[in-house]
């Protein structure tokens, strides 16, 4: 969700698949790049907690990313971004494949936050929100280590799926958590889809949707 902007005279490590035993690595690169996310500051007040239980929350997507989808990482694992396929059975036809369960999901980020009423009501708003009537590609979290950002590590890990995207003619989906990051959905053929999620006495998040190109 925490994008930034690129900065042309960067030079970006190579993109690549991540590899299982990099697990770890990539939940604790999770947990630091969203201390300062809008979203997470409104569920996790307190930063001492937030530090604490950010690996585990996170790590649920990220568990559900290597189960149902798949992970890209820099090799230097200083950016990851996560993605899940969503299928939809097309009326009269057989399904595209498996997606991931969102009540399983829902039940697991319950036990990686117990108690937290405002987990629980980001997941119902966000499921609320998520389109449900044609297959796409989720990508429920993407980031980039504090030091490594504005250097074009989002666009690069997002410029070869979304190829992708244009040459099966799958749509993509995601949540922006904060403007800065929309207006770089936005350069990459995102839309926002007309209806914001509003926490309550909380920040807005965005819910965009990427049709294929060409």
């Amino acid at each position: 969700m925490t994008v930034h902007q690129t900065t042309a005279a960067a030079v970006v490590p190579e993109v690549r698949r991540a590899r299982p035993e990099e697990r770890d690595a990539i939940s604790l690169l999770l947990g630091e790049a969203f201390m300062e996310d809008p979203v997470s500051c409104w569920v996790f007040p307190d930063e001492e907690h937030r530090r604490a239980v950010h690996p585990g929350f996170f790590g649920v997507f990220l568990d559900a990313a290597l189960r149902a989808g798949w992970v890209d990482v820099t090799d230097d694992l200083s950016a990851a971004a996560l993605w899940i396929p969503v299928r939809v059975e097309e009326p009269g036809g057989e399904g595209a494949g498996e997606s991931e369960d969102d009540d399983a999901i829902g039940r697991q980020l319950a036990l990686a936050a117990p108690g937290n009423d405002r987990a629980r009501v980001v997941g119902e708003l966000t499921e609320a929100a998520h389109p449900g009537d044609r297959s796409h590609y989720y990508l429920p979290n993407i980031v980039a280590a504090p030091g490594r950002r504005g250097e074009g590590r989002g666009r690069a890990l997002l410029t070869p799926v979304l190829d992708r995207c244009d040459r099966e003619g799958m749509p993509a989906y995601l949540e922006a958590s904060n403007a800065r990051s929309r207006a770089l959905y936005e350069r990459l053929g995102f839309v926002f889809t007309g209806t914001p999620i509003d926490l309550p006495d909380g920040p807005r998040m965005w819910p965009m949707w990427r049709e294929p190109r060409g």
